[in-house]
């Protein structure tokens, strides 16, 4: 977390020290990235970065609070469209609005997706919490999709997590990197293209999972074998 004496700088200040450290990780990663561009980038001393962040995961720490905030501004005003959605249905709701939402911070997603997917950092100890986060809910999700019978019984539940989990990852990463040259990335997500990806990719992922009561005509054809 940043010191107290980030957070005194003018708005203004404080800017342009996150924006040099989004445009860094989103270049470099975390491993490569540096210290010393990141303060010439903003402007500041490396004395002063230092009396603002501890080190580099500080301040990458940090863009994640900046994300989450981001985030909760975003979501506050967008609801499903229906009550009535399965689990199936409220995710692929929550992967498209997601998708809006990278799609208008595309920098700051990247920097982050990059470090905590591509590195590989999501799945270490050291932002286990985040991972924890993300499973609980698919969790709980999964649990009363299987209770309500919208899911197959017999699925792992942890089989069942990963899933899901990895799913909206590798969606977001892909539409994103086939995005990155695209003018107006907002655009590009909203696409006829794009949305018929997501469908079909969550549609492979609903067949695998879904609880699929068989038919009278199954039946029938099973007695005559």
């Amino acid at each position: 977390m940043p010191k107290q004496t980030f957070f005194n700088l003018p708005n203004e200040k404080r800017q342009l020290v996150v924006n040099a450290a989004i445009d860094e990780f989103a270049n470099y990663g975390f491993e490569a990235a540096s210290i010393n561009r990141i303060v010439a980038n903003s402007s500041i001393s490396k004395g002063s970065f230092y009396q603002y962040f501890e080190d580099k995961l500080d301040v990458f720490k940090h863009l994640l609070d900046v994300l989450a905030e981001e985030k909760t501004v975003f979501f506050r005003d967008r609801h499903p469209p229906s009550q009535g959605l399965d689990i199936f249905g409220y995710f692929r709701w929550m992967i498209k609005t997601g998708m809006e939402f990278n799609s208008t911070n595309p920098v700051l997603v990247k920097a982050v997706s990059r470090v905590l997917l591509s590195e590989g950092m999501y799945y270490g100890q050291l932002f286990s919490d985040i991972r924890k986060k993300t499973i609980d809910a698919l969790r709980e999700m999964i649990r009363s999709a299987k209770n309500n019978g919208e899911m197959d019984a017999n699925v792992d539940e942890d089989l069942a997590v990963t899933v899901m989990d990895t799913w909206s990852n590798v969606i977001s990463n892909n539409i994103l990197n086939e995005g990155a040259q695209k003018k107006d990335l907002v655009k590009y997500v909203k696409s006829a293209k794009v949305q018929k990806y997501i469908d079909d990719m969550l549609s492979v992922m609903e067949h695998g999972l879904r609880n699929v009561k068989p038919s009278l005509e199954d039946g029938q054809k099973g007695s005559e074998q």
